[in-house]
């Protein structure tokens, strides 16, 4: 390379290193201002722009707040695109939390097929948490598919005492049914049942953020929080397959 093409690929060098160095700079002093001010917050994985100039995201784990480029001011709420009228926020929210749904071990499930069972859910459900049980009411409505019910006990010890009965029965599915639409309490479950899968199941609910019952994923990954409808759960089915 002769000596005015270096100088020119030095400086155009120069001028790219320079250019990116606002965009470190502001992170750095985001990081460093909001965990100097803000102590309780809790650990900050990433701080990434935003498409509106000056407002950066903040992303706490699955969470996501928003702060100027000096951390003086942070926002918590949406970004609301209006040429679109998408919401930004839940659209990377749904992407933090989205599970790999091949991946999650369908062995440790109450596992109920409907019609053909062709097409797939996952629920994570307490057996004393209402909204679940209007839930799996809505459920029975379902054609052809098979819906897997990771049992997750978070609502005090007798969720845990019903989980275990459940689990326990000879016939889970028809155990699980009898109790959450027809209130049919589950036989006492023998001592020497093996309840590892429970425990699987709360580790399972923790990695992935599920703090509440019921809690809808779908074959795409993405889920829905509380007792949706059928006819949404429907629609977000057929979504999820074309996904």
């Amino acid at each position: 390379m002769t000596a005015p093409l270096l100088h020119r690929a030095l400086l155009a060098l120069g001028i790219s290193t320079l250019l990116a160095l606002p965009a470190w700079a502001d992170e750095a002093t985001i990081r460093k201002n909001l965990a100097e001010r803000l102590p309780n917050l809790p650990k900050i994985d990433e701080v990434s722009k935003t498409p509106i100039p000056g407002l950066f995201e903040v992303r706490l784990g699955s969470e996501v707040i928003y702060s100027d480029a000096t951390g003086n001011h942070i926002v918590q709420g949406a970004i609301i695109d209006t040429r679109t009228k998408a919401d930004l926020t839940e659209a990377r929210i749904n992407k933090l939390t989205a599970i790999d749904f091949d991946s999650l071990p369908m062995k440790n499930a109450v596992v109920i097929k409907q019609g053909n069972g062709a097409r797939k859910l996952v629920v994570f459900a307490d057996p004393n948490c209402g909204y679940c049980k209007r839930l799996e009411r809505d459920l029975l409505a379902l054609k052809d598919v098979t819906i897997y019910n990771f049992i997750y006990p978070i609502l005090g010890p007798d969720s845990t005492a019903k989980s275990r009965d459940i689990w326990c029965a000879k016939d889970q599915a028809k155990a699980w049914r009898d109790w959450m639409v027809d209130g049919k309490l589950p036989s006492k479950a023998a001592a020497n049942c093996d309840t590892a899968a429970l425990d699987a199941n709360t580790e399972l609910g923790r990695k992935y953020r599920v703090q509440g019952t019921p809690a809808v994923v779908f074959e795409d990954g993405t889920r829905a929080p509380g007792a949706i409808p059928a006819a949404q759960i429907e629609t977000r089915m057929v979504a999820a397959k074309k996904g």
